[in-house]
């Protein structure tokens, strides 16, 4: 008897309040599945405070920093000891959106998901989920949030089907306009 091929699983995707025990929880629960994960923030100035809170939440996992100003030495070192798993939670900027394919990394936490424009969002989304193990996605919001910043988020979270990039598309076009594609400023004469 032959059974059928492993299917791919759509990412389970939360929309919530930053909070250090939903950050703590979900990187506990993706290392103890032996499990890797990205965890998005993206401001260079201040990633090494990020990193330096979550060391300070889970003093036994091993981290890393990667973002688009580190020197490239120290870029592919720090990815391939991801890729290695000598480290468990890849702290990053939006670098991560950028074709990486680890089977290994389920779980994503996104700081501060506001910052975030939905095509970004569902793309660096993709980053995870690459294998037939279920993939989580956390996407983090501080203080008040935006009515656009709101319906981003959910659309995102209505979109967690495999292949609805489409449905995507189309949202983040009703929400963000069109533009001018055919007008003088994006053509010229």
């Amino acid at each position: 008897i032959q059974t059928p091929p492993a299917q791919r699983l759509s990412v389970k995707t939360f929309v919530k309040p930053w909070s250090k025990d939903t950050i703590k929880k979900a990187i506990k629960e993706e290392i103890s599945r032996k499990g890797q994960v990205y965890y998005l923030h993206n401001r260079v100035e201040t990633i090494e405070t990020a990193k330096k809170l979550l060391e300070d939440l889970l003093p036994k996992a091993k981290f890393g920093v990667i973002h688009g100003r580190m020197e490239e030495k120290n870029l592919v070192k720090t990815m391939e000891d991801f890729q290695n798993k000598k480290i468990d939670v890849l702290i990053a900027t939006t670098i991560i959106e950028n074709g990486l394919d680890l089977p290994n990394v389920n779980t994503l936490i996104a700081a501060d998901a506001t910052k975030l424009g939905l095509s970004q969002a569902y793309q660096i989304r993709g980053r995870i989920g690459r294998s037939y193990i279920q993939a989580f996605a956390y996407f983090l919001y501080g203080g008040n949030i935006s009515g656009l910043a709101k319906e981003r988020l959910q659309a995102l979270k209505e979109a967690e089907e495999l292949g609805s990039g489409y449905r995507i598309a189309l949202k983040d076009l009703e929400i963000r306009g069109a533009g001018n594609i055919l007008g003088k400023e994006q053509s010229g004469n």
